[in-house]
């Protein structure tokens, strides 16, 4: 694997595990829905996280939650654009992610500063998508692939797979192809933890992560925090998922994970250090 990835010119070193913090400036996400609905909540949130160590800020304006509203274009748009101007204003070195599915919200973003492009939907949301990551490839920005089967408002409404690991690592070999042609160089994956998959069907792409890093050369981004695969087996309700989300990214991290994308950046960072000072990441 490539140990690195070139963030329009700001190389992350894969190496060591990073962390990319959850900035959601939705009304209705599933744990942080509505707390950074003003400038000043929002600085203070990505100065938070960047000062505990986060290596990337992953901005959202559109809730992915199992049976989330699809929100509007020029909604999105303005929840997110201002929101990345606001932060490289006040922080010009972070390095930003954009959270969206939509071609134009990311054509934006790369152009208001965002470093690498998160999409839930692997372009199957938006036919544009792909060009629109075309066009941008020589301009090193990183996309992190991820899977989903369905859509936010279908995806957990009985979903079902004959080989959840071989099906899912089918789909990124696939994908790869596409974007190879294309021109997109840096790929990270996400296996979509809880994006259309059963309690049995996340836990057993955990169990195999190293499967995908092995066989595509890809580095691995998961997203487990407080999510319903840890609130439904302990029986909790999001905000009361850290524990177990810990005990998941300590996993995870043993499992070959390069980038744990989180709420709580403090405690990642924590994990990362205890499982260093363990020799259990590369």
């Amino acid at each position: 694997m490539n140990t690195s990835i070139n963030c329009r010119g700001h190389l992350l070193d894969l190496s060591r595990p990073h962390i990319m913090g959850i900035l959601n400036t939705t009304p209705d996400s599933f744990f942080d829905g509505g707390q950074l609905a003003t400038e000043t909540a929002l600085l203070h949130k990505a100065e938070q996280m960047l000062s505990e160590g986060a290596s990337l800020l992953d901005v959202g304006g559109a809730s992915s939650r199992p049976g989330a509203d699809t929100v509007g274009l020029e909604e999105e748009l303005r929840r997110t654009i201002p929101a990345i101007e606001i932060i490289l204003k006040n922080f010009p070195d972070a390095l930003l992610s954009i959270d969206t599915w939509r071609a134009e919200v990311a054509h934006q973003a790369i152009e208001a500063g965002a470093v690498l492009v998160n999409d839930i939907s692997a372009g199957r949301m938006d036919p544009a998508y792909y060009a629109t990551l075309g066009n941008f490839a020589g301009k090193n920005v990183p996309y992190v692939l991820m899977h989903m089967q369905g859509t936010p408002q279908t995806m957990q409404k009985s979903p079902e797979y004959e080989d959840i690991v071989a099906e899912v690592l089918d789909f990124f070999i696939t994908e790869l192809k596409k974007l190879r042609a294309l021109g997109v160089q840096d790929v990270l994956l996400d296996p979509g933890f809880g994006f259309g998959k059963t309690i049995a069907h996340n836990y057993r792409l955990l169990k195999h992560l190293p499967t995908f890093e092995a066989v595509t050369g890809c580095p691995v981004l998961v997203g487990l925090s407080r999510k319903s695969m840890i609130c439904k087996v302990l029986n909790v309700k999001p905000k009361e998922a850290l524990n177990g989300t810990t005990a998941l990214h300590m996993m995870a991290l043993q499992l070959g994970a390069r980038v744990l994308r989180v709420h709580d950046v403090k405690q990642a960072m924590e994990v990362v250090k205890i499982a260093e000072q363990l020799d259990l990441v590369a």
